[in-house]
């Protein structure tokens, strides 16, 4: 079989009578065209074949449809499933992503903007908390973050003070004798705060004995040999004692459900857990994990519509840009499972 030919501008040109600046405006600026003529653009691209090349199309108008993305890590689960839903908006937004893992290194992660920046990516979203907002506001491309400091750049969080106060609220509807946080170090600026402020809010309006500990969270290990200490303590202080403990993060209930089942064979009757995220390990974990919902798909899918409509400003003859940031607050969901309503036996349906 004879090599087919690439289909150039000029043969697009030829075939509907246009000009080859009308065909280059179709696939670079196709809103300074009428419907009509696009669609007729359109018809002709199936009619001869057209295989469009990438390369070339950014070579010539600087558009990579590249949007760069910084996560913190990919240990959390709730980073790993938010990474997962974010890459499945390609099929909808026809962006790509180039993905670095910055694991809190501020210099490392600023070497890594500055590589996205050389691939000409056209936005970028950002989940890692080292850089401050004002410096990535002056990259002069749309930055959307994702749970971190926000002052200066848009940015899509979960309503954390509500999360944590549904979270303290179905322990002490519980009537648990003791309320336990556990939180890795939080800054007030990050909104994750929200959720240890409405713990304490609760707890002092309603009277309730409280403790609050920190653990560190970098890795498993770290996770594991933080918590081990805060088990004894709890164990010690507060025998006999119907315990509600409200983790942070589903992967700090993970594991603390992990040494509990570890010391006792399973999670003893006094013991009430629920985490934060409704990442994938809370419903897989051997023992189903209470949490809050913070609708991932529902904040993935948000960052990426914001990132790409402000992109898509910018493509524009006469762009408006914004003059603030833009902030979306998604609504929590209380998600009850065993770890707060009881173990069912072997083999019944949830």
């Amino acid at each position: 079989m004879g090599k087919s030919k690439n289909i150039t501008f000029s043969d697009i040109a030829e075939y509907t009578h246009f000009s080859k600046t009308t065909i280059s405006r179709y696939f670079n600026n196709p809103d300074s065209l009428t419907l009509e003529t696009q669609q007729i653009i359109s018809d002709a691209l199936v009619k001869l074949n057209y295989k469009e090349n990438k390369v070339a199309r950014i070579l010539a108008n600087g558009k990579t449809e590249f949007i760069g993305v910084i996560v913190p890590d990919l240990y959390h689960h709730y980073y790993s499933e938010m990474m997962n839903q974010i890459l499945a908006t390609y099929e909808e937004f026809g962006y790509k992503f180039l993905v670095f893992i910055g694991n809190e290194n501020e210099e490392m992660e600023r070497r890594y903007i500055r590589e996205l920046m050389a691939y000409k990516i056209e936005g970028l979203i950002i989940m890692s908390h080292t850089i401050p907002s004002k410096e990535l506001a002056e990259l002069q491309i749309p930055v959307v973050t994702i749970e971190r400091e926000d002052e200066y750049v848009s940015s899509i969080n979960t309503d954390n003070y509500m999360g944590g106060y549904q979270a303290t609220s179905l322990l002490a509807r519980q009537k648990c004798d003791i309320l336990i946080h556990i939180n890795s170090p939080t800054p007030e600026c990050i909104p994750a705060y929200g959720r240890i402020k409405a713990f304490r809010d609760l707890c002092e309006e309603k009277q309730l004995r409280h403790q609050v500990f920190i653990c560190e969270e970098q890795s498993y290990e770290s996770t594991y040999n933080s918590l081990l200490p805060i088990v004894e303590e709890i164990e010690q202080n507060f025998r006999g004692l119907k315990k509600g403990i409200f983790a942070s993060s589903d992967t700090i209930a993970n594991v603390l459900l992990t040494i509990l089942i570890r010391k006792h064979g399973t999670l003893p009757d006094d013991y009430l857990i629920i985490g934060f995220d409704n990442s994938p390990i809370s419903r897989e974990a051997v023992i189903p994990i209470s949490t809050i919902g913070q609708q991932i798909d529902v904040i993935a899918h948000e960052a990426v519509s914001l990132l790409v409509t402000q992109m898509n400003e910018r493509k524009k003859r006469r762009p408006v840009l914004q003059d603030k940031p833009v902030h979306k607050i998604i609504t929590p969901i209380l998600i009850r499972r065993e770890t707060t309503e009881g173990i069912r036996p072997w083999g019944e349906d949830a």
